[in-house]
């Protein structure tokens, strides 16, 4: 079986509902905190692959360095759009929960049947 890998902000609302409900089911899963372990662009690409969604649809565009980069007024490629989320966390939507070939945007909580 493989291993769930769940990456996050441990401050993140969504992200402390996902941990709970993985620990309640008594799941056997990792947590990365990608502020301080940074996710590689290699990576972000994989997510995004097994995510099935271009780059654009990870973005968080709430955050003000979206605003600042402009990246609503823009048009960027997707190698662009994952160095910057490499570059600047805070564009990476979350919570990821990654399971073998299969990844989902936690958001909401309850997506989190869809890859258990």
């Amino acid at each position: 079986m493989s291993k769930i890998v769940v990456y996050q902000k441990p401050t993140c609302t969504t992200c402390r509902q996902v941990h709970a409900a993985l620990t309640d089911k008594g799941v056997d899963f990792e947590a990365v905190n990608y502020y301080t372990d940074p996710i590689p662009k290699k990576k972000i690409k994989e997510l995004l692959k097994k995510m099935g969604i271009p780059a654009v649809e990870l973005l968080r565009k709430k955050e003000s360095i979206y605003k600042e980069l402009k990246l609503g007024e823009k048009k960027f490629s997707e190698n662009e759009l994952v160095d910057l989320m490499a570059e600047h966390p805070d564009l990476i939507e979350r919570p990821i929960v990654e399971k073998g070939a299969k990844a989902i945007l936690a958001r909401p909580a309850d997506r989190l049947r869809e890859i258990l």
